[in-house]
Formats: structure tokens, sequence, C-alpha cells
């Protein structure tokens, strides 16, 4: 049985890698780390994207680039296959392929630039934008493991932040966090410069009502919603004008449900266990 979540997993065209092989070939992140274990699991993968996506929207110059120059809005689907396939590509391809991709996309978002309503200019590739962008994205992964599907020590949450420095390099991300410390001390350095805006509001919107989970799943959507804004740290939620989320006893038990469900489901066509299968060949 093939987990509806993992469709999320699938890669959309252009994005296709060979996990399998060669074999042996070290990926950016190590084999066995936390990344590997809370990175193979979708449904935590998709709730802490959410997550990270909020997070990133609240940031005036982050949202003016993911905005205005991405297809959220016309296709959020195949917006989110991508972004999903990337996150695989970093974490569970060999190094050589991860690294082809991030050059790829940096080159994409050198041409990223515009101009704030306020007259400030954004560009993607500046450096104090794109360490809030893999900062946000290592938290609500790694976040959404540790609430809904396995507790995470303190120090295996601040490992998540170390595994992804490789690729945050290649990024351009040079002062991204690197424990989890230093993830608190950016979010309240950022905390004054988020704010509240309609863009988040029609994100969620998509989010909820777009057909993104297949139609056995489709209703739990507004669910998934809710379980990532319930891990919004407190104090941006109310900067933002969010609030603090918090979900029922069952709406929690509905969620860690399929969070566990999918730690439990075999996925053998996945990246994840295509790298592990690399791993033991080599």
């Amino acid at each position: 049985m093939r987990h509806p979540f993992a469709a999320l997993l699938d890669p959309p065209p252009g994005l296709d890698v060979d996990f399998a092989h060669p074999p042996g070939a070290e990926a950016l992140a190590p084999s066995g780390s936390v990344s590997w274990r809370i990175f193979a699991n979708p449904v935590t993968l998709f709730v802490g994207g959410i997550a990270a996506v909020v997070l990133e929207l609240a940031e005036p110059s982050v949202r003016a680039g993911v905005w205005n120059h991405s297809s959220f809005r016309d296709d959020p689907l195949t917006r989110l296959r991508r972004t999903g396939a990337a996150a695989m590509i970093t974490v569970y391809a060999p190094r050589e392929a991860a690294e082809a991709m991030i050059a790829r996309i940096v080159a994409l978002h050198d041409k990223v630039r515009g101009e704030l309503p306020d007259s400030r200019t954004y560009f993607a590739n500046d450096p104090r934008l794109l360490d809030w962008v893999q900062a946000t994205a290592t938290f609500g992964f790694a976040e959404a493991y540790h609430r809904y599907a396995r507790p995470l020590s303190p120090g295996e949450r601040s490992a998540v932040f170390a595994e992804g420095q490789p690729a945050a390099r290649l990024f351009g991300a040079t002062g991204a966090p690197r424990e989890l410390a230093e993830w608190e001390a950016l979010m309240e350095r950022t905390l004054p410069l988020l704010e509240a805006s309609p863009v988040l509001g029609e994100f969620l919107a998509i989010m909820r009502g777009a057909a993104i989970l297949p139609p056995p799943l489709r209703m739990l959507q507004p669910l998934v919603v809710k379980a990532a804004l319930a891990i919004v740290p407190p104090q941006v939620g109310a900067r933002i004008g969010l609030g603090e989320t918090r979900l029922r006893r069952r709406e929690r038990i509905a969620i860690t449900a399929l969070a566990r469900m999918a730690e439990a489901v075999p996925l053998p066509s996945s990246p994840p266990a295509q790298a592990r299968r690399r791993m033991r060949a080599g």
C-alpha cells in the first residue's frame, strides 16, 4: 500500500534525480542523520512546509520574492511538489546532483529583484533573506516532526540545523542558524520586521481549498493547515495577526495518527528509500 501523502514526494518534470546511484555516494546531509529521519515523513514534511511558508510570507522582502515571482496562486500543487523535490534532493541525493540543483536555483534567484511599496528594494539572493528562508524551513520541518511524529531531544533539534549547513552555504545563507539557540536568536532579531499581509490569508485559503491531497484525504487539508499554524511560534503569530492556534484533542490525535502511519507504511520508491539502498550498496 502506498501512502497517499507520498505523491507529494514525487518529483515534477525537470527535477528527476537518481537517488539510488552511484552506490555509496554521500549526500549533503549525512546518512543516518536526524535530517534523514525527519525528511522521510511526508505528513510532517507537508505540515512543516506550510508553517515555513507562513513564516517566510511574514517577512516583507521574502514575501514579495515568493509571491510575485512564483506559481503559488496559479498552480499550488506543482509549486509544492517542486519545493518538496528540492528538499529531497538537498537531503538525500548524491552530493554532485544536489550541488548542481542548488546552483540552478541560485542562478534563477539572481533574477528575482524588485521594489516594495515603501520603495525598499529586495533581492532573492540577499544573504539576510536566505538566512531567514533556510532557518524557517529547517524549523518548520523539524518542529512538525517533533510535535506530530516522534519527539526529538533538544540535541536532535539542534542537529537538524547543523546538518543543513552544507546546503545553506551553497545557497548563500552564510549566517543560517547552526543550532536551536541560534534559530531562536534569529527569530527574536527578525520579529520587529515581520508584519501581517493579505497575502498570508490568500496563501492559507489556497492550502485549505486547492486540490493538493488525493481525494480520500482532501477533507483533511484544513486540519493539516491548522496543525501547521499550531507550530508557528506564538510571538510570531501575535505579530502577524494570526494569534495562537491550538489543536483540539481529537485533532491532535488525528494528525499524529497520520504522521505515525507515514512512518509505518513502507514507501519503497521514495527518495529516502532509494538513498538508503544507495548507501547500503556502497
